[in-house]
């Protein structure tokens, strides 16, 4: 998605049910003061589990978010090196129920989420 590289946001690993991605706050996705947009962490939350549970899915599946919640613990600058790690908690037939954490690079915890995730198979289409 270019909006994701526009922010800054790089997903270089993931695996069954999981996803990473390093991410540099590019100024678009600050305030005029330099620090990440509140809103901003919503759109990478939600990028982060929806690659977690889409590589948790068979091929033809698909998701769709339910609900995001998250909240931002402490503050981030333009041009800070960010990590971010998503994992999908439990997975079901119709719903997948998926977890976020932003950290910067000592591992203090930046931002976190949850979000349900509604499935449509492909044998079910």
């Amino acid at each position: 998605m270019p909006l994701l590289e526009q922010l800054g946001l790089s997903f270089e690993r993931y695996g069954e049910g999981w996803a990473e991605a390093t991410w540099t706050p590019t100024a678009l996705a600050c305030n005029p003061r330099g620090v990440v947009h509140g809103g901003v962490y919503g759109v990478v939350h939600d990028a982060a589990m929806n690659f977690a549970t889409n590589s948790a899915l068979e091929s033809g599946d698909h998701a769709a978010t339910i609900d995001l919640h998250y909240q931002t613990m402490r503050s981030a600058d333009a041009g800070e090196v960010l990590l971010v790690r998503a994992e999908v908690s439990r997975i079901a037939r119709r719903l997948s129920f998926v977890e976020s954490r932003v950290t910067n690079v000592d591992g203090l915890l930046v931002s976190k989420a949850t979000s349900t995730f509604s499935l449509r198979r492909r044998d079910e289409a």
